[in-house]
């Protein structure tokens, strides 16, 4: 019995460790074409919770919540009516199901919101460049 239970120990901690490294597979690479669509912002309700990335979210600072891209991934956010852009780092992730099923595709923290010019809208159309 004993031999057994051995077993099925290090066969669930290697299906962990393969699951965990699955998770970071399904992310697309740095060399992801090109996204266009809508961006939304968040600001005030957020700041200080922490982000999916494990760090506190500053509504200050030029960051991004994306569903897929990996943490720490560098976007170049073009905001396509005035040709603005702002480059974000993705800490987080979102936006949540509602809004990406309006075609949001990324979500601005308050200063690259603002940054870009569109507070007072809420959302602009944009396009996104993942930058090396």
């Amino acid at each position: 019995m004993m031999p057994r239970r051995l077993v099925l120990a290090a066969l669930l901690l290697s299906g962990c460790a393969a699951a965990a490294g699955a998770d970071t597979d399904a992310f697309p690479s740095r060399e992801t074409r090109d996204e266009e669509g809508l961006a939304s912002w968040y600001g005030v309700k957020f700041q200080g919770r922490l982000t999916a990335s494990g760090i506190p979210f500053d509504r200050h600072t030029l960051v991004a919540a994306h569903p897929a891209l990996p943490f720490g991934t560098m976007v170049r956010v073009h905001r396509l009516s005035t040709g603005e852009t702002v480059d974000v780092e993705v800490v987080d992730r979102g936006p949540a199901a509602g809004p990406r099923a309006d075609g949001v595709i990324i979500d601005l923290s308050e200063a690259a919101a603002d940054s870009l010019g569109f507070l007072r809208a809420g959302r602009t159309r944009v396009r996104l460049e993942i930058l090396p």
